[in-house]
């Protein structure tokens, strides 16, 4: 099965509990929950700022994986990819 990641920043979508619902609670497989839920976005923000609240986290992103990011990495990734 091909991974899907999130529109406004990548984050893959490969958890079904990551609640990213619809309105009528049919899964959303074009955003993350961080960034859509129960039919609306989260925030009210272009993905540009999006993306910029998520880099915020890198640095806990990077305790956890084998690839490491500065804040602006993560972003020109998040560009890149979306």
């Amino acid at each position: 099965m091909e991974t899907k990641y999130c529109q406004s920043f990548g984050k893959p979508l490969k958890k079904q509990e990551d609640e990213r619902t619809n309105l009528d609670g049919s899964m959303n497989d074009e955003y993350c929950c961080y960034y859509f839920k129960e039919g609306a976005f989260t925030m009210d923000c272009t993905m540009e700022q999006m993306r910029e609240h998520c880099a915020q986290f890198v640095y806990e992103f990077n305790k956890v994986s084998e690839i490491v990011y500065t804040k602006e990495q993560a972003i020109k990734n998040m560009k890149f990819t979306f």
